[in-house]
């Protein structure tokens, strides 16, 4: 078939058109400019239309596009004026992973970390929300195989178009709670259906709304507190691992740091518990070596080391600046410097309260401004509600070597080279702090 994927540049579309790409179809795309994900995707083979024009749209079989693309995009007006299909990126989800054994990992924060240890785990095709270094992309093919470890997104309800064979949940957050016009049993209601249309059910039993499932879902039920035990966190080469016990398993190591990291890990395992030997398990968690902008640490020196996570959401955030303080600690390091761009203005003011309680323990808070992700700009006190901290508030990073430049009205206000550094986003800040903005 021939498909055209509009917004081609977003990591979930990517991931979709990639896909696609390697089993053999003819993919073409479009986004409103270049970045480092059109231009792999060209390298690859993928003809890519910068910005969107209505002469993208030929004799292709069908067209898909993301969630904000709007009706009134010429591509998509091109489409239905030569009588093509449309389809939004959930619609299809249908299409694409109709005829897959699809374990699908799903909840507000963790789930890219989870698809990516599953996918060291098991064999299959693969198509997360980041980057996996094990295998140096967000989308692994497997030609042999029918299953697939998807990363399921509840940002648009899509979850629910995943086909689940296995639906894994870390965690049930109010998150995008904007698509769900904010309501709360119209969110719970919408993983109750991703949860029930599939045969095996993995679960943190311990999340506040899946606990209320317990007595009514036969699922595989992890209960962190009772089920991990005699976690550690160690350094092997210079890296971060979590050490940790699992039910009657043994021990296990998984690479990154943090309570988060072991359920992350023991969700997987569970899954995949289910069609492997247990050592075999332990034995390819050993090949997780994290993933994209999550702890990732782009800069090292004996003095400084520099990281970089998407943690957008409070709760991650503050789960990640836990392992950031105990890897400070295991380097020696005196000093964390934390870099924000918040993401969002909806998402900011709705968890404000919690944002504020992320940052304990840094010796400076950076914050850059808001990354709207399309929304309308609104306002946010930074200043007064960021004021127990030592706040600077700043425009820019940049980013040389392993100094990093604080920039505010295109002045140099500091210069960051000693101890910890770590920026914190899902929007441009990943290539500020990789100095390649």
């Amino acid at each position: 078939m021939k498909i055209h994927f509009i917004g081609i540049g977003g990591i979930g579309i990517s991931g979709l058109a990639q896909y696609m790409h390697f089993k053999g179809h003819e993919v073409s795309g479009s986004d409103i400019k270049d970045t480092v994900i059109t231009k792999k995707l060209r390298d690859m083979g993928i003809a890519i239309t910068v910005p969107h024009a209505a002469e993208a749209i030929t004799n292709q079989d069908f067209v898909v596009h993301s969630a904000i693309i709007s009706p009134d995009n010429p591509e998509v007006v091109a489409a239905k004026a030569k009588g093509i299909e449309v389809l939004a990126r959930r619609e299809a989800l249908l299409k694409i992973l109709d005829d897959k054994k699809v374990y699908a990992v799903a909840g507000a924060h963790g789930k890219s970390t989870t698809s990516a240890i599953l996918a060291s785990i098991m064999d299959g095709s693969a198509i997360i929300g980041a980057e996996s270094k094990a295998f140096g992309s967000n989308v692994r093919y497997d030609e042999i195989s029918d299953v697939m470890l998807f990363e399921a997104d509840e940002s648009d309800g899509s979850f629910v178009n995943t086909n689940p064979y296995c639906a894994i949940v870390i965690n049930a957050e109010p998150e995008h709670m904007e698509y769900y016009d904010y309501n709360y049993e119209r969110f719970y209601d919408t993983y109750k259906t991703f949860i029930n249309l599939a045969p095996l059910k993995v679960l943190n039993a311990e999340d506040p709304f899946l606990s209320t499932l317990v007595d009514t879902v036969d699922a595989k039920w992890l209960y962190p507190s009772k089920d991990i035990k005699n976690i550690e966190f160690v350094l092997i080469n210079n890296e971060p691992h979590t050490r940790f016990t699992f039910k009657d398993f043994g021990s296990f190591d998984v690479w990154g740091f943090g309570k988060h990291i072991a359920i992350d890990a023991a969700l997987a395992i569970l899954a995949a518990h289910e069609s492997m030997d247990i050592e075999d398990i332990r034995q390819n968690l050993l090949t997780f070596k994290g993933i994209k902008k999550r702890f990732d640490i782009v800069g090292f020196e004996s003095d400084s080391v520099i990281i970089d996570d998407y943690g957008h959401h409070p709760t991650e955030i503050k789960a990640t600046f836990e392992s950031v303080k105990e890897y400070a600690h295991l380097k020696g390091f005196e000093k964390i410097t934390a870099i924000w761009q918040p993401h969002k203005y909806s998402r900011t003011i709705d968890n404000l309260d919690e944002f504020i309680k992320c940052f304990d323990g840094a010796a400076e808070l950076i914050i850059l401004p808001v990354w709207s992700a399309g929304e309308a700009p609104r306002e946010i006190n930074f200043q007064e509600s960021f004021k127990d901290y030592n706040l600077t508030m700043a425009d820019k990073i940049s980013r040389t070597n392993n100094t990093i430049k604080v920039i505010k009205d295109n002045k140099n206000l500091e210069t960051l080279d000693k101890g910890l550094i770590i920026g914190f986003g899902a929007g441009d800040i990943t290539y500020q702090i990789r100095g390649i903005a």
